[in-house]
């Protein structure tokens, strides 16, 4: 690490450490030895807020009224509590204080750029001689007519082609066509699905790839950095571009740049009436997919990793960041480390559902791997609660069950049906993607606090300070 690196550092971790304690000194202060009794108050509101959030997810009917209800009532009691004993701006302040803690730890612990992580820099490369790109009207809210997309791409000496709405369109086959008549780049402008399909042959093909972000949420596109709210500006990397090689992902042979959902997110997402109105079928459906008799369970296992009776898996081209990530939760650390991101779910109670917020929430089953299998898991039933079984040495022990039959999917937000077991594996460095040279970038990745390592930064620049009047080493 530079001089000026770890300075940077020694004084974020100092930064850490004072807001730390000023944190607690300001609730020792206002409240001495009851200033735990407030932040018990605090922890228990949202714990409550929990537990109601799955009522109102995981049931209809009172139980839907009265979780709301729990919800909305457990931080609004605490907070007039707070008010009711002169305690909100000391809280108020103690909070911020520790926010700030939190984000200098993370920016103090951050690696510096370019001191590792990614085997593969961004290379400048010459403009594409016949550019070819797809363009799909109906993406986000039809951005392609929106931003004159076609015009732009015609104009930078891109064929386009636009797909007709009122007509399927074997997208992967078009691709197939361009590179056979000669195409030496493939664009896409359309939604994460469509971008799957073309990335495959793009791969296959070994030709470069290129992503206009024109539809809804654009994933992918926020991982390679590209700027969302202007479409256009992905253009320049037909003239103006560098390339650098990403994995792809795949589930039972069918390729995902972003992921892959088994369980209610991909029977949510089957539903007919999800793509118009998401929130009205998402409470229709919810219920009986978390709690009813017929509720899916998966079962997965990774190399000696092991789990079952799970409502929900996602297996992601590369890892995302944390949850807590207070910066970018849906942004991935990379997308060239060759490993899929693993996560499972199995919230079947209000108490799992009340420690959804802890460090290490049973709920949850993290894990990064290289191939995962996932599978209907026959033998669970709703509310077992049979998350990860522990062996005699350990490990987890797999389950009965599953086997014959299909498991209903979402490849990139796209309701499809595979034939299970569902084996998931990432092709690192399978894809050649190329981007505008000048872009908006992704924020650094910033791992979780470590306070022994902030405060091991801190304590060692005071020291080198202490003796910074000897004699150099």
């Amino acid at each position: 690490m530079r001089r000026a690196e770890r300075l940077t550092a020694f004084s974020w971790a100092r930064v850490a450490v004072i807001a730390l304690l000023g944190s607690l000194l300001v609730l020792l202060v206002a409240a001495g030895l009851r200033s735990l009794l407030w932040v018990l108050v605090a922890i228990a509101s949202v714990a409550l807020a929990g537990v109601g959030l799955w009522w109102t997810l995981a049931h209809p009917g009172p139980l839907r009224a009265a979780g709301a209800l729990l919800a909305a009532a457990a931080p609004v009691t605490a907070l007039a509590l707070f008010v009711g004993h002169g305690m909100l701006v000391p809280a108020c302040l103690a909070l911020g204080l520790w926010l700030l803690a939190l984000t200098a730890a993370r920016i103090a612990t951050t690696p510096a750029a370019g001191s590792g992580g990614r085997g593969r820099e961004p290379v400048a490369v010459p403009p594409a001689s016949r550019p070819w790109v797809v363009m799909n009207p109906r993406s986000g809210g039809g951005k392609v007519a929106r931003f004159g997309l076609a015009e732009k791409a015609r104009a930078a000496g891109a064929q386009v082609v636009l797909l007709d709405p009122a007509h399927h369109q074997d997208v992967a086959e078009l691709a197939r066509r361009a590179v056979a008549d000669g195409a030496d780049l493939l664009a896409v402008a359309g939604g994460d699905g469509t971008q799957a399909l073309v990335a495959e042959v793009a791969a296959r093909h070994d030709v470069p790839f290129v992503v206009i972000p024109a539809g809804t949420r654009n994933h992918f596109a926020l991982d390679l950095g590209l700027d969302r709210d202007d479409p256009a500006a992905a253009l320049e990397a037909f003239t103006d571009a560098v390339e650098f090689r990403v994995d792809l992902g795949f589930a039972a042979g069918r390729v995902f740049v972003n992921n892959a959902s088994f369980g209610t997110y991909a029977a949510v997402v089957a539903e007919p009436g999800y793509r118009d109105a998401k929130l009205q079928t998402v409470l229709r459906a919810l219920p009986a997919l978390l709690t009813g008799p017929d509720a899916p369970r998966l079962r997965m296992r990774a190399g000696r990793r092991r789990a079952r009776g799970l409502q929900a898996v996602l297996v992601s081209n590369n890892p995302y960041r944390r949850l807590g990530d207070p910066v970018r939760p849906g942004l991935r650390e990379c997308l060239d480390s060759g490993w899929l991101g693993v996560l499972g779910v199995c919230v079947d109670s209000s108490a799992r559902a009340a420690r959804l917020l802890t460090r290490r929430p049973p709920a949850l089953t993290r894990l990064t791997t290289h191939e995962v299998v996932v599978d209907t898991d026959t033998d669970a039933t709703p509310g077992a609660g049979s998350g990860v079984a522990p062996g005699a040495n350990g490990d987890a022990r797999p389950g009965a069950g599953g086997g014959a039959g299909v498991v209903p999917a979402g490849i990139d937000g796209e309701s499809v049906v595979l034939p299970a077991p569902v084996v998931c594996r990432i092709s690192p460095g399978a894809l050649r993607v190329r981007v505008p040279r000048h872009r908006p970038g992704t924020p650094p990745n910033r791992p979780p606090a470590d306070w022994r390592r902030v405060l091991r930064l801190a304590i060692t620049r005071r020291r080198r300070r202490a003796g910074g009047l000897g004699p150099r080493a």
